[in-house]
């Protein structure tokens, strides 16, 4: 069952329809690539203090209920 996920939004209006944190013009994609760069949580929120920690998990916890049900098939070179 998917965790609540109340801080996550999606407005047509904002971000082209992209997921954000809490309707600001911050993506939940943007999120997980500071993530992927090997920033920390604590170096992502000192730099973008409108953030707090939850908003992160959540994104974190909505890519991976995004993604649970596709089937991705990889080829060996």
């Amino acid at each position: 069952m998917i965790e609540k996920l109340d801080r996550i939004t999606v407005n047509p209006e904002l971000c082209l329809g992209q997921p954000t944190i809490r309707g600001m013009r911050i993506t939940v994609g943007f999120v997980l690539k500071l993530l992927a760069s090997q920033l920390s949580i604590e170096q992502i929120l000192a730099a973008y203090p409108e953030l707090e920690e939850e908003d992160i998990r959540q994104a974190l916890n909505y890519a991976a209920w995004a993604v649970s049900d596709r089937t991705v098939s990889i080829t060996s070179a």
